[in-house]
């Protein structure tokens, strides 16, 4: 067989695309280093000892402050409960006795007339005398309600209203006549004893 021109053609390398020449190569590395040379990579700065340290301490001290601050918060918010409930229970009591109060006063004229119909002498036996006398009872056992204002106690203000004064053969200012008398539930007052008083001449 002849050698052709075509068949005298030297043999040239064949590369693919898939494993490209080492100088290409070379080249898009020194391309990637050029442009990471400009890239800025921040250097983490190392603390000394001392400034651990300190940055600890100031760390503890900052929780420690705020534990101080979380314990009195604490401690506010369970004084205002503790005060709420204080509080509450007294204004239940309050309550309770003003209710007490209100169903008393509502009373006193019914009162009024059991007492001026045993003065009467209407109230000595019979049914109403011992319903009048069960109803006071009542009173006194539940309501701590007393009727007050008798002809020789000493006068006070806190307990009586003088309606007349008269001077008499007295030491000190007496009661010397009830015109009314006057009730109390426990340690309040309800209507104080209109008297007439005898002042020492």
């Amino acid at each position: 067989m002849e050698n052709t021109p075509e068949n005298n053609l030297p043999e040239e390398p064949v590369t693919s695309a898939e494993n490209p020449a080492p100088a290409e190569n070379n080249e898009d590395l020194t391309h990637l280093e050029a442009q990471l040379a400009d890239v800025e990579v921040p250097e983490l700065a190392e603390l000394t000892p001392e400034a651990e340290l300190e940055a600890l301490r100031a760390e503890n001290a900052q929780l420690n402050d705020d534990l101080a601050r979380s314990r009195a918060d604490y401690y506010n918010l369970d004084q205002q409960y503790n005060n709420y409930v204080r509080r509450s229970k007294t204004e239940q009591l309050s309550a309770k006795q003003v209710g007490k109060a209100d169903v008393v006063e509502a009373m006193l004229s019914v009162l009024d007339d059991i007492e001026a119909a045993r003065q009467a002498g209407d109230l000595t036996d019979g049914p109403f005398a011992s319903i009048a006398a069960k109803l006071e009872q009542v009173l006194e056992n539940r309501y701590a309600f007393k009727r007050f204002g008798v002809a020789g106690d000493p006068f006070d203000p806190q307990f009586h209203e003088a309606v007349m004064a008269t001077p008499a053969e007295v030491e000190v200012e007496t009661v010397l006549q009830v015109v009314q008398s006057g009730y109390q539930l426990g340690d309040t007052v309800l209507r104080p004893a209109k008297v007439i008083v005898a002042n020492p001449q």
